[in-house]
């Protein structure tokens, strides 16, 4: 029997720098398929270079886009990789072992090993870091199309989902200006999320949310065992969080400017 065949996404936005080594990591697939949202940089030159097949994606949010990169793979089998993931060659051998099995699960969860500052990180929740199922059967995965980030899914399978035992690797930020950018991009999308949920909040639950998000990563996912990089880790934790209330508090009050100038003592 031949063996299955399996697709690769890859979803990108201006990662330039990033998605040579993404796809140079799963070359062995049948094919690289590199959604991205109209790059303003040269990443889509560097996929095709590369044989990956681009399709470009306006984004609306990551549920959506990944629902629609999915759609856009060929094959049975599906991989999802991030620009910041690289396929090791352990992974992609249990990837391959697994697809040929004789009766395999539908959905696999793949752990992930982070490194950051010059180290790879052992705690902040941060490993194994299974985040969603990166290996599955094409229709056996569906995201929430109106999450724009943290995007929930289902499963669609009678059998339950399982998971692999060797890591991918990711570099979740390129620099500590990443941590910063990354912290204000998400606080965003996740303020529009909390906004079509319903939710409300005040400037002391951002407070309240922001520093229990430090306490939970830093103390109780034992980030202070990764050292300087546990704790920037954790204060960019802090900081994102901190900010999606703090933005949702800006929708919900549209502060308005001043209707009349300020009025000074002599």
């Amino acid at each position: 029997m031949s063996s299955p065949k399996i697709s690769v996404y890859i979803i990108a936005y201006n990662e330039a720098d990033k998605i040579r080594s993404a796809i140079h990591s799963v070359l062995w697939a049948d094919e690289i398929v590199v959604a991205d949202s109209f790059s303003k940089d040269n990443t889509a030159a560097i996929a095709e270079e590369l044989g990956a097949r681009v399709v470009q994606i306006k984004f609306k949010g990551f549920g959506d886009l990944r629902n629609r990169a999915m759609a856009a793979c060929s094959h049975n089998w599906i991989f999802s990789l991030d620009a910041d993931e690289r396929c090791t060659p352990e992974a992609r051998d249990e990837i391959l072992h697994t697809i040929a099995l004789p009766n395999p699960a539908d959905a696999y969860y793949i752990p992930r090993r982070n490194f950051f500052m010059g180290r790879w990180i052992k705690y902040s929740g941060f490993f194994p870091d299974y985040r969603q199922p990166q290996l599955f059967k094409k229709g056996a995965l569906v995201f929430n199309n109106e999450d724009p980030v943290h995007e929930g899914y289902r499963i669609i399978s009678d059998k339950p989902p399982a998971y692999l035992q060797q890591p991918i690797w990711q570099f979740p930020f390129k620099n500590l200006k990443e941590v910063a950018h990354k912290a204000n991009k998400y606080s965003t999308l996740g303020a529009e999320k909390l906004r079509k949920e319903g939710r409300q909040a005040t400037m002391g639950t951002a407070l309240a949310r922001g520093c229990w998000s430090f306490l939970h990563m830093y103390i109780l996912k034992k980030g202070v065992l990764d050292g300087w990089p546990g704790l920037v880790i954790a204060m960019g934790n802090f900081q994102g969080t901190f900010y999606k209330y703090a933005k949702l508090v800006e929708l919900q009050e549209k502060w308005p400017p001043p209707s009349s100038p300020p009025l000074y003592k002599k």
